[in-house]
């Protein structure tokens, strides 16, 4: 039998619990009927440590963040996932999500891959590392290595998130799903922010949210596990990451035409 496909799918950031409730409620009664074919857990970020402004919207906070994250898991059933920043925090935010995510930008920091995989170990988690856009595939075998040391190989999963070209933008290896694969993980697909255009609005990330489909249906057919998307019900007037966030009603289409895909992959 075919292993359900994979999806982490919420804002960007925790604006407020209304908000995080009713992008949960909403994915649960929209994602239905594929609930056989897939598992689902909750994103949303207690706090975005580089945005590219002083002023923008970093989110709630460690505990305010988590609070929200444990009222969406108890009400909803949702398992739930987030990230976080400091080697530090890994222990408190392990004590509340399913899945603990590393940021790009601190894959290479074996302090938090250490401290993320024995705060997994101890509650049984994942740890899911985004491959920083500076690195290639083969070298994320190193985050691997590292995690393994502590934790259970089975609860390591790979993501790709696009990989630096030039100035501004991203491309995405379509290669690099099964060169991380090889290493014994699950390897998704970050399906928005592999479209950003870092800094290209001056004081903010820019984006070319037009590409997010076709780039995550090939994504699928080339081996991805998964897919992590964000989502909003106004991308437009979402607190971060507006250019590339998905509008929550547009997310029942792109799962059903991404399991089509992944049933047909061998």
């Amino acid at each position: 039998m075919k292993k359900k496909l994979e999806f982490f799918i919420g804002p960007c950031v925790l604006e407020s619990e209304d908000l995080a409730m009713t992008i949960a409620q909403t994915l649960i009664k929209d994602l239905a009927p594929f609930r056989e074919q897939i598992n689902l857990s909750f994103k949303g970020s207690f706090d975005k440590a580089n945005r590219s402004s002083f002023k923008s919207f970093r989110g709630p906070g460690l505990e305010v963040g988590l609070a929200m994250l444990e009222k969406v898991k108890k009400v909803t059933g949702l398992s739930v996932i987030t990230d976080f920043h400091l080697p530090e925090q890994a222990d408190a935010v392990a004590s509340v999500v399913d899945t603990l995510q590393v940021p790009a930008f601190l894959c290479r920091q074996t302090d938090m891959i250490y401290f993320g995989a024995k705060a997994c170990d101890k509650y049984h988690r994942q740890l899911k590392v985004k491959k920083g856009q500076f690195l290639s595939p083969e070298e994320s075998k190193n985050i691997v290595d590292k995690a393994c040391e502590v934790m259970d190989l089975k609860n390591v999963l790979l993501t790709e998130r696009g990989s630096s070209f030039g100035y501004n933008n991203l491309i995405v290896d379509m290669a690099s799903f099964q060169i991380m694969k090889s290493y014994g993980v699950r390897v998704i697909y970050d399906a928005t922010h592999s479209v950003q255009r870092p800094g290209a609005l001056g004081n903010g990330t820019g984006g070319k949210r037009e590409q997010i489909k076709v780039l995550a249906r090939a994504a699928i057919a080339a081996g991805a596990d998964g897919i992590f998307m964000e989502c909003h019900p106004n991308p437009d007037k979402a607190l971060s990451d507006a250019s590339t966030a998905l509008p929550l009603g547009q997310i029942q289409d792109m799962v059903s035409d991404l399991l089509k895909i992944y049933q047909v992959v061998l």
